[in-house]
């Protein structure tokens, strides 16, 4: 269990970054919701959406490409200076091309008033792309709390620009304009709007990448071409499992204007849809800590003294993901009436959108898991082909869904359409991943927990909801969260606080 702990301490400091973080940018959401009406944030949901995609063109797999190199190559220092100049260039022709073209597509984005939006969070996923490596390193480096320090100050710069784009300047473009006007009114002042949202994002990143300086200075670079190739050819299809992936998980905010004619309507449908999966964020922002943790830890199992038992390592490590993403999803079920204050009143339409996605999110999060079998067996290709065929399911079922269902409420077809992909994709990486590179996962134990939670989730529904008394509703649902726990630490002999091993 050796391995099981060292990763559960590392996931444990990347998922405090990660999760402390995410929550407060989940705490702007209030802030946006409240500002702007649901046709704007609606803007905001869908461009985003299109910068998560064009991140992961521009990184091309080359993260996973490095943790692979790095922990095989005789020069790990050149596998990184190799990939940090590779992310350079393509992300600085993509800056480029974007400039030349920003009006075709911002057109093309269906944004044609609004292409300085375009263009700077084209900017500001260039520059992510690139710092994407020397975090890399760090992890690569086992150097966990630089790394969520730095993650903590982007979040926190982040945070700290929109409240004084967005609260302060508007107070002080009206008492004391002349503290800002040199660069409030040029842009349009309190009317730019959702604008200022991506300035305050676009200053952060220019600051973390200042912060980053020392991982990428004080060594010699060398590019090794013959390098570089290899790390394309073992990357190229992550990248493909990439794209398909993050279509797929972005794709209910990207396709809902291109299905309605009413823009206003379809802007609103993203809105609602956007602001609730923020609701579910809990379940991503554990997947990520752990992805953050787990593609280090499987290469170096792997090429370890511990290969002989990396095997039992990969079947608890799955085990516990699937105990703690099942306590996500039954605290956050549980909560539901609490954390929908978190978006306003007008946005609670769309709450039904939650337990789908966080079931949702646990599928994917179990699929990324069982992809070790082809990273480790260098069949890479087949998590492309089963990233692809998810992403065709996923637009299948959206076109299908989303029009059925119709305005307003055609995000629901969204979600229904992610969870069925996820949880086929899920199944076939499962079978698959049997043939090529078998695990004994404990299937029983995992299903036998997963009954629990649907157990526990129904009687907190059911039979203690109390209306009238919240009070008394959240402490019985807070005794059936201490029951959850109390099992868990009962069937796997977890040792209590306190008590030594």
């Amino acid at each position: 269990m050796a391995g099981i702990e060292a990763l559960a301490k590392e996931t444990a400091i990347y998922g405090l970054s990660s999760i402390i973080g995410r929550f407060l940018n989940w705490c702007l959401v209030p802030l946006y919701v409240y500002l702007f009406p649901t046709y704007e944030y609606g803007i905001v949901s869908y461009l985003y959406s299109f910068t998560a995609v064009a991140l992961v063109i521009l990184n091309y797999g080359m993260e996973t490409g490095f943790f692979r190199f790095a922990n095989k190559h005789e020069s790990p220092g050149t596998v990184y200076t190799t990939a940090l100049l590779s992310v350079g260039t393509t992300s600085l022709a993509f800056i480029a091309l974007l400039t030349a073209f920003i009006g075709p597509v911002s057109t093309a984005m269906k944004l044609p008033g609004h292409a300085s939006y375009v263009w700077m969070l084209g900017f500001i996923v260039a520059l992510d792309a690139f710092s994407n490596i020397p975090f890399a390193y760090l992890r690569y480096k086992k150097r966990a709390v630089r790394f969520a320090v730095l993650k903590f100050v982007n979040i926190g710069l982040n945070i700290a620009f929109n409240l004084f784009f967005l609260l302060l300047c508007p107070i002080l473009a009206r008492h004391c304009p002349a503290a800002i006007d040199w660069f409030y009114a040029p842009l349009g002042g309190e009317a730019f709007g959702i604008g200022w949202i991506f300035v305050a994002n676009l200053i952060s990143t220019v600051s973390i990448l200042i912060l980053l300086l020392p991982e990428l200075t004080g060594r010699r670079y060398r590019f090794d071409g013959p390098l570089l190739r290899k790390m394309l050819r073992y990357s190229w299809p992550l990248l493909i499992l990439g794209v398909a992936g993050i279509m797929s998980q972005n794709m209910g905010q990207m396709i809902i204007p291109y299905l309605f004619s009413d823009q206003e309507a379809a802007r609103s449908m993203v809105g609602i849809y956007g602001a609730n999966i923020k609701i579910a964020i809990l379940m991503v922002m554990f997947t990520q800590a752990f992805r953050y943790a787990f593609e280090p830890f499987i290469f170096a199992q792997a090429g370890g003294k511990n290969g002989p038992n990396s095997r039992q390592a990969y079947c608890d490590a799955m085990k516990f993901f699937v105990i703690l993403g099942l306590f996500i999803f039954l605290a956050v079920m549980l909560y539901l009436p609490l954390l929908k204050y978190f978006v306003s009143r007008s946005y609670w339409g769309g709450l039904d959108v939650v337990p789908i996605m966080m079931a949702a999110e646990l599928c994917f999060g179990v699929a990324f898991n069982l992809s070790l079998w082809y990273k480790l067996t260098d069949r890479t290709q087949w998590g492309m082909y089963l990233s692809v065929g998810c992403f065709i399911v996923m637009l299948a079922l959206n076109l299908i869904f989303v029009p059925a269902i119709g305005i307003p409420r055609g995000y629901m077809g969204c979600a229904w359409a992610a969870l069925i992909s996820y949880f086929l994709m899920m199944m076939a990486s499962y079978f698959l991943g049997q043939y090529y590179y078998p695990v004994d996962y404990d299937l029983k134990t995992m299903g036998f927990y997963l009954a629990l939670t649907a157990i526990l989730w129904g009687v907190g529904e059911k039979l203690l909801a109390f209306p009238g008394h919240a009070w008394l509703m959240y402490l019985s649902r807070t005794v059936l969260l201490v029951l959850f726990l109390a099992v868990i630490v009962k069937r796997e002999k977890l040792p209590l606080p306190g008590h030594k091993k």
